[in-house]
């Protein structure tokens, strides 16, 4: 696997790496963490938990899309999870899950700075807020 890695990156650019590897491969793949680790002199298990601490890096393949739904208090008491049922029923697909032709990854996430349009969700980098089971349909299409 090709490393990002250049001369002069220390164990403080660990997230900054990570990122990169996300933006590279559409995921942080075990390889690169491995390589990672070894390159940065810390332990593969350190590098794994920082990777999957942000909700925002993923360690397997996503989706061409990725659909976060915010769970955070505001939204869930904005019924966030009738959201969460009716993009579930639309995509055929839990949240973990990626769609079989990889269009669509679904996950729950923590805030995602939308309180005010609550319930609402994000879909690659678009926030999509006042959320219904009506507008999930419509909001889905757009994007296949």
């Amino acid at each position: 696997m090709q490393s990002i890695l250049t001369p002069g990156k220390r164990q403080g650019d660990l997230l900054v790496l990570l990122e990169e590897a996300q933006r590279k491969f559409g995921y942080v793949p075990q390889e690169f963490m491995a390589g990672l680790a070894q390159s940065l002199g810390i332990p593969l298990s350190d590098i794994y938990g920082v990777a999957t601490f942000y909700s925002f890096l993923a360690t397997k393949p996503q989706g061409r899309n990725v659909i976060r739904i915010c769970r955070s208090l505001p939204c869930w008491l904005k019924n966030a999870e009738i959201i969460v049922n009716s993009v579930a029923q639309e995509l055929g697909i839990n949240p973990g899950e990626t769609t079989a032709d990889r269009k669509f990854s679904f996950e729950l996430t923590n805030c995602i700075g939308a309180c005010d349009i609550a319930p609402a969700m994000l879909i690659n980098s678009d926030v999509h807020g006042e959320l219904t089971p009506g507008k999930i349909a419509r909001i889905l299409k757009s994007y296949k």
